[in-house]
């Protein structure tokens, strides 16, 4: 009999603090449940503040825009008259994305039974009273922009997004007076608002207005003046040079190709915002996944000497480019100053290429058999084609000698009179076989290679025989005609990889023989020729070149060294030797050994 009456009274016992247990959790589960099915007024009538609760879940709802969410309960803690249940949420947010996380809910029994005691925390527990939670989606990483040699040259950065919400600023005071707030702060940075246009504009739309873009330094130096009402602020992720003096011309034009290819999946974050709209804390924060790294063919050795070469030219527009010549790959693209004024006018300014046209001339020559670099040419002061009367440099003359010696010493009176007995078309086939005149889209720069028209005239056409006549070049068109001496084939130029030219244009070829014949020409030039001054630079072959146009005459130097295809340009630089020297001056730098 005792033992029956120990075992009534534990029943007795463990039903008491079953029906005590069942209560809360019935109280929260009926809350969560209501929550869960956006019954905010059902949710806020089993709390102890139903208005206030029916607000703030809504609240919950619209700013983290979510698809779903469920809950589950945990153990009750009861202690008399209130107890508390952790509970854990998961919300199934905008693009599938999931945040789980913990909160505690408290309750207390009245006379009506068990009810949340309502608390913002109920909702998330760094939720304070008058504040939201807001969902927002996150730029993500890009990814880094790298040279060839390995380096970064481009990384991901970060600015801050500014935007007006109109209807924002006028829920909390006036439009106009938020967009006048907004141009006081901003107009030393962003100029041009007009607050007047920023409140219209902002109106008639219902989405924020992107006003503009601030560094992060600024930002954090405005940020108290920024806390108006319809200002929205955001990080927004954005590619920056890591050297600004690295090719910047160049990095302009990557920037604008790559950017779009670069933003990999997007990230979110979970803000608490008080009721201005500011951030008062960062709940949940997910990284993007950037995408692949970017990378160019531009060589940080290559362009770096490079950029030190052209930079030593000061008061005239000095550039110089640099291909590998096997492939076409561009290595460097440098300009001074001078010339970064006027754009990335090494690859697309148009220049009479002068003498440097002359390893066009001797090709066709070549080709259509017409001379040998033995054959015995004249090399006169001066000859006359037409009613055109041709003269040397300064007059000189060479009289009766190899072809070899008047393209060394760049008798323009030898290579006026093979052009005057070519046909209309033998400058443009050679040309375009050697790359230059051919249309090339490559991605991240604008492109000129230059422009060879055919030339029925024969005045005409002698002319464009030493680059004087209506030839024209880019230094980056003359890069390739060397790369072509070089290799015996016409490159396709190429700055990202991946990313292919296309090329239209005529497609033209020259034989092996040709390129055979032309290259001990081109190393006349510096053994012995007008290119001396770069004799001690390694085993160079070029062709110098000095364009006469108004106000004085450009100086051109284009050549190549092992796998390094050159092309230099000085505008209105004058004697051919001060491209030259700009060009000893850079291959001097490379780094002993580098290899493309």
């Amino acid at each position: 009999m005792p033992c029956l009456v120990v075992v009534l009274a534990l029943l007795a016992t463990l039903t008491a603090c079953a029906t005590q247990d069942d209560g809360p959790r019935s109280a929260v589960q009926t809350f969560l449940d209501r929550f869960a099915d956006r019954d905010f007024s059902g949710a806020g009538a089993v709390t102890t503040d139903p208005d206030r609760a029916r607000d703030q879940l809504a609240q919950t709802w619209t700013g983290l825009a979510a698809d779903s969410m469920s809950a589950t309960a945990g153990r009750v803690r009861i202690d008399q008259d209130v107890a508390d249940v952790p509970v854990t949420y998961t919300w199934t947010l905008a693009g599938g994305r999931s945040w789980e996380y913990s909160a505690n809910i408290a309750l207390g029994r009245g006379d009506t039974g068990w009810s949340v005691r309502w608390k913002s925390s109920a909702i998330h527990p760094k939720l304070g009273a008058d504040q939201r939670l807001a969902m927002s989606q996150t730029s993500p990483p890009r990814a880094a922009v790298n040279e060839s040699d390995g380096s970064e040259v481009m990384v991901d950065g970060t600015v801050v997004g500014v935007s007006f919400d109109a209807a924002k600023a006028a829920a909390g005071g006036s439009v106009s007076d938020s967009a006048h707030r907004l141009v006081d702060v901003l107009g030393p940075l962003i100029p041009g608002l007009d607050p007047q246009a920023i409140a219209e504009k902002s109106t008639a739309r219902s989405d924020p207005l992107p006003i503009g873009r601030i560094q992060t330094a600024d930002f954090d130096r405005l940020r108290d003046r920024l806390a108006v009402p319809g200002i929205v602020t955001e990080d927004q992720a954005v590619l920056v040079p890591r050297d600004p003096g690295f090719a910047p011309s160049v990095l302009a034009k990557v920037k604008d190709e790559v950017s779009g290819g670069l933003t990999g999946a997007s990230g979110w974050r979970v803000s608490v915002l008080n009721p201005n709209g500011l951030v008062a804390d960062v709940v949940a924060d997910e990284s993007g996944t950037p995408a692949p790294a970017v990378l160019l063919t531009l060589s940080r050795s290559v362009q770096d000497a490079a950029q030190r070469a052209v930079n030593a030219v000061q008061g005239k527009q000095a550039m110089l480019v640099a291909l590998q010549a096997s492939t076409g790959k561009i290595l460097a693209i440098a300009q001074n100053r001078d010339a970064d004024r006027d754009g990335l006018i090494a690859t697309s300014g148009l220049y009479p290429p002068g003498s440097t046209f002359k390893m066009v001339t001797s090709a066709a020559a070549f080709h259509d058999k017409m001379t040998d670099p033995d054959a015995i040419v004249p090399c006169p002061g001066e000859i006359h084609i037409g009613e055109r009367s041709i003269p040397n440099y300064d007059g000189f003359s060479l009289g009766a000698v190899p072809l070899r010696s008047a393209f060394a010493h760049s008798c323009n009176t030898t290579f006026a009179d093979l052009a005057s007995r070519m046909g209309p078309t033998d400058l443009t086939h050679a040309a375009a076989a050697m790359g230059l005149g051919e249309v090339y889209r490559v991605p991240g720069l604008d492109v000129k290679s230059g422009s060879v028209p055919v030339e029925p005239g024969l005045v005409a056409r002698s002319e464009d025989g030493f680059g004087q006549g209506r030839v024209l070049a880019s230094p980056l068109g003359m890069a390739l005609v060397a790369a072509a001496a070089a290799t015996g084939r016409a490159q396709v130029p190429q700055l990202i990889d991946g990313r292919e030219t296309t090329v239209t244009g005529p497609q033209a070829a020259l034989s092996d023989e040709v390129y055979q014949r032309l290259r001990p020409m081109m190393r006349a030039v510096v053994t012995e020729g007008t290119a001396t001054s770069i004799a001690g630079s390694g085993e160079v072959y070029g062709k110098t070149g000095e364009a006469e146009v108004a106000g004085g005459s450009h100086a051109w130097f284009a050549g190549y060294r092992g796998d390094i295809a050159f092309a230099t340009l000085i505008v209105l630089g004058g004697d051919s030797t001060n491209s030259v020297n700009v060009t000893r001056d850079f291959l001097d730098a490379i780094p002993a050994g580098y290899r493309p």
